[in-house]
C-alpha cells in the first residue's frame, strides 16, 4: 500500500487526515512544518505528499519546489485560500492537485486515489517537460514555453491553461472547470470564452491548429491534453 507524508501545522487537522488515510489502508508519516518535512524526505521515500499551503516556517509553494528536488512523489496542496490565483500558483509550483479547506475527508480520499492512479512519478522531477517528441517544451522554472526550441509568447491565461492541462495528461476538463481554474470562480462571462483561449493556444503550439495533436476536444464536455510522448 502507498506511503504518504502529511505536512500540516494544525495538529487536529493532521490527525484527522492521517486517521482517514490509515483507515483506507495507507501508511502515513507526519510533519508539522517545512523543516520537519524536509527532514523526513531526506531519509524516507513517499508515494504522495499532502502539503499545507500555509506553514509557519515557509510558504507551501516554495517548499513544493524543494520537495521536487529530493522526491518525485505527486503533491496535493491543502489550502484555506479559495482564490483561483492561489490554486494556479500551487499548480504552477509543481502541485498535481489541490483541495480547499474545510474539506470532506471522503473527497480527500478520492483525490488521493485519483492522483495516485494518474500520476507517473518518474516524470515529476523534470523542470523541463517535453511533449510531441520534444517539439513542445514547458520550462516550469522560467515559465517559458518553446516550440521547436524557440520561445513563444503566451498570455497569462494561455500559460495557465497549458500548465493545468499538460500536468494532467489524458484528463478531460469541462469548460466550467477550466473557467474556474483559469479565469476565477467569480467570472460571469460566457463559458465559450474558454473556447477562444483554446483556439488561440492551439495556433501557437499546434503544427496544424485545425487538426490538433496536443489539446484535444472532448465533444459534449470540453478538452483534454493528450498523453505524454
Amino acid at each position: 500500500m502507498s506511503k504518504l507524508l502529511v505536512v500540516e501545522d494544525e495538529d487536529k487537522i493532521r490527525e484527522v487526515i492521517c486517521a482517514y488515510l490509515n483507515k483506507a489502508g495507507y501508511t502515513t508519516d507526519e510533519a508539522g512544518d517545512a523543516a520537519a518535512a524536509m527532514h523526513k524526505l531526506a531519509s524516507e521515500s513517499y508515494d504522495l505528499i499532502l502539503l499545507d499551503l500555509m506553514l509557519p516556517d515557509e510558504p507551501g509553494e516554495s517548499l513544493c519546489g524543494r520537495i521536487r528536488a529530493v522526491n518525485p512523489a505527486p503533491v496535493i496542496m491543502l489550502t484555506a485560500k479559495a482564490s483561483i490565483d492561489s490554486r494556479i500558483r500551487g499548480l504552477s509550483a509543481g502541485a498535481d492537485d489541490y483541495i480547499v479547506k474545510p474539506f470532506d475527508p471522503h473527497e480527500l480520499l478520492a483525490r488521493v486515489r485519483s492522483v495516485l492512479r494518474r500520476t507517473d512519478a518518474s516524470e515529476l522531477l523534470a523542470d523541463r517537460l517535453s511533449y510531441d517528441n520534444g517539439r513542445l517544451t514547458i520550462d516550469s522554472r522560467s515559465k517559458k514555453v518553446y516550440v521547436h526550441g524557440q520561445a513563444i509568447g503566451l498570455t497569462p491565461y494561455e500559460y495557465k491553461l497549458l500548465v493545468v492541462m499538460a500536468r494532467n495528461p489524458g484528463r478531460s476538463f469541462s469548460r466550467e472547470e477550466l473557467i474556474d481554474l483559469i479565469m476565477g470562480l467569480d467570472f460571469e462571462g460566457d463559458l465559450r470564452t474558454i473556447d477562444q483561449h483554446v483556439k488561440n493556444l492551439r495556433h501557437k503550439i499546434e503544427e496544424d491548429p485545425r487538426n490538433p495533436k496536443l489539446i484535444m476536444t472532448v465533444f459534449g464536455t470540453g478538452y483534454r491534453f493528450r498523453s505524454r510522448s
